[in-house]
């Protein structure tokens, strides 16, 4: 339960993205380079030790963890590639409408958000300590997937409304994905294997998404803080790992 209730931040989290899309998108560096900090923080100092330490306790192989790290980052990688690639280029056409390809785009964002609830249900089987890191990156970076969701319709002429109406679904993706896990409980080495999946995931959002964001058009001296803020998210999780554990 205790789940559920810290996947309702996500809500709170991707509405305000959203609307942080809608109005102050030129100041968002900042807050990015802190989030990339808090997703390689909890990649490093709670789900890869947690890993290890379920594969001693259970005489499970933690090397299949690893391969699910590796196929959890290619796996992200290649969906934002072939299903989001277009986005990426819209600078370099003409000015065109095909409201579609946002809707289909955001879709992929929605069901991105459903298996991050899922992954919080997952963390709080394996214990406390890793589903509270788990929901702190989470929250952080699903205010990037409703400001990404808002950006995308937008992009594509779609309504305001029509915008909203995706952003809310979004919003509330993780909530059920969350909710869906009180139903069953997963072994330890399937536990494992997602948290090796997850801790791919997480670092492919950090490290190949929201940093290079961050940074670019960055000016040198503005580089050097937005370094420092994601050192900072880092230490963040640093320091809730150390509390928590």
């Amino acid at each position: 339960m205790t789940a559920v209730l810290l996947s309702l931040a996500t809500l709170g989290s991707t509405l305000g993205g959203g609307l942080f899309a809608l109005r102050f998108r030129d100041r968002l560096h900042y807050l990015l380079s802190f989030t990339a900090g808090v997703l390689l923080g909890v990649v490093s100092f709670e789900v890869l030790p947690e890993v290890f330490e379920l594969a001693h306790r259970h005489a499970l192989d933690a090397g299949s963890a690893m391969v699910a790290l590796v196929v959890g980052f290619l796996f992200f990688h290649s969906l934002e590639k072939f299903v989001l690639i277009h986005h990426a280029h819209e600078g370099d056409y003409a000015p065109h409408r095909h409201p579609q390809v946002g809707i289909l785009s955001a879709l992929a964002l929605v069901g991105h958000s459903l298996l991050d609830g899922v992954g919080i249900g997952l963390a709080f089987q394996v214990s406390q300590a890793v589903g509270v890191s788990v929901a702190i990156a989470v929250i952080a970076h699903d205010f990037c997937d409703g400001l990404n969701t808002v950006g995308l319709m937008l992009t594509h002429r779609n309504s305001m409304r029509r915008s909203a109406a995706m952003l809310v679904l979004d919003a509330v993706a993780p909530v059920l994905g969350a909710a869906s896990t009180l139903l069953f409980q997963a072994p330890p080495a399937a536990l494992m294997l997602y948290l090796g999946f997850f801790a791919g995931f997480l670092l492919y959002i950090g490290v190949s998404d929201i940093l290079p964001e961050a940074h670019s058009g960055a000016r040198p001296a503005t580089a050097i803080r937005l370094i420092g803020l994601t050192a900072l998210g880092s230490a963040f999780i640093f320091g809730v790992a150390r509390l928590a554990g």
